[in-house]
């Protein structure tokens, strides 16, 4: 397993032998084949990402994304720890395909990690495509509940008959129902769009990095997507492609864009925050004393949102990140339902990955592909 002594470069990591203790209350051991990288897993690294810092400290082991097969399970399980919406997680047998996420200590070849967050992997999914989805499809799923534009609760399964129905109505009747998505082809705005698609959101307007991503952003489902590198106005041409402004903004870039983004909201617009990436250094291994003067800078640009000015001008900012949402297990769940169910109907897709087969030996070539900006849709590694 490797492990982050202290914060810094990729010669940190150092390896761990694992220990196979008895399994605690609820909980799985997973033979862990497969994870995938996360941007916040370089954050980690750098000592920036505060639930990291908070919960674990030094050393650390990074990931939050796993696919593999069960090992053990616990004898010892609460009945009010059943999740009562679904049978994916339910009769876990040893040798079971699956999938999930977990608080950190992805990057290992064995992770004990409570059931409810585990799931079986869907037919016709390998398990590089399971591992590349759990945190990237969360996320995106969160921030269209936060928009407004998600039912949970009504998902439904049978496991008896095989067949799953997925409620995706939208439970609201906002009239704008227009959405940009800033890095859509990325992991988290993959599934965004695709999502956006399925829950009926139109115009999606997505912008991309280079003209590289452009045809996967397209095929995704965007009805428009913005290439940065190749258009002088992005705003302009964010503008129009919805003249009436935007009924939900997903933005994880940061200061670079988080008040032009509100400017463009409608009213009873929302803002959904969920990442500050353009604050933080691309394509650097070790954050200098330099970077360090460069992201207080950055960080000193946030721009500011007046309470009074949001009232009358009718729009909203929400934000937040799923590796704090430790107690809210059944919100988790039932984000977790309606993903597997979009799967196992082949409604929603996993992001175009990059394999890396080399296992631990690829985690710093991982992170630098993804810091360079250059990566489309996620990087997994096998183990």
């Amino acid at each position: 397993t490797p492990r982050r002594g202290t914060d810094g470069g990729d010669e940190q990591q150092q390896q761990q032998q694992p220990q196979h203790d008895s399994i605690p209350k609820n909980c799985i051991l997973l033979k862990n084949e497969y994870f995938s990288i996360n941007y916040a897993d370089c954050c980690i690294r750098w000592g920036l990402y505060e639930s990291a810092n908070r919960f674990v400290g030094w050393p650390i082991v990074p990931g939050f994304d796993v696919a593999g097969t069960i090992e053990s399970i616990s004898n010892h399980h609460d009945d009010d720890d059943e999740d009562n919406t679904n049978n994916r997680n339910k009769n876990f047998r040893p040798g079971d395909r699956v999938f999930g996420c977990t608080l950190f200590g992805a990057y290992s070849n064995y992770v004990l990690i409570p059931k409810l967050q585990l799931r079986r992997i869907p037919n016709g999914l390998s398990m590089a495509q399971a591992a590349s989805l759990p945190a990237v499809s969360l996320t995106a799923l969160y921030a269209l509940d936060l928009a407004g534009h998600v039912s949970r609760g009504n998902s439904s399964s049978s496991s008896n008959s095989g067949s799953t129905t997925t409620n995706t109505s939208s439970r609201s009747n906002l009239s704008n129902r227009a959405i940009l998505i800033h890095s859509a082809a990325g992991g988290v705005g993959s599934m965004l769009v695709q999502m956006s698609k399925l829950l009926h959101l139109h115009p999606i307007v997505g912008v991309v990095g280079s003209t590289s991503k452009v045809a996967e952003a397209r095929g995704l489902g965007c009805h428009v997507v913005i290439d940065k590198s190749t258009t002088p106005n992005v705003w302009a041409a964010v503008e129009a492609a919805s003249p009436q402004g935007y009924g939900a903004i997903m933005d994880a870039n940061g200061v670079s864009t988080f008040q032009e983004s509100y400017n463009h909201l409608c009213p009873t617009g929302r803002l959904v925050v969920f990442g500050f990436h353009s604050n933080l250094p691309m394509g650097r291994s070790v954050l200098s004393p330099i970077e360090w003067v460069k992201m207080a800078w950055k960080g000193s640009g946030m721009p500011t949102f007046d309470p009074m000015d949001m009232v009358t001008s009718n729009k909203s900012v929400l934000a937040f990140n799923l590796s704090f949402f430790s107690e809210e297990s059944k919100v988790v769940g039932e984000l977790f339902e309606i993903i597997c169910g979009w799967l196992e109907e082949g409604a929603l897709q996993c992001p175009r990955i990059t394999e890396m087969m080399g296992g631990f030996r690829d985690v710093g070539m991982a992170h630098e592909l993804l810091q360079s900006g250059k990566s489309i849709g996620k990087i997994v590694i096998k183990i």
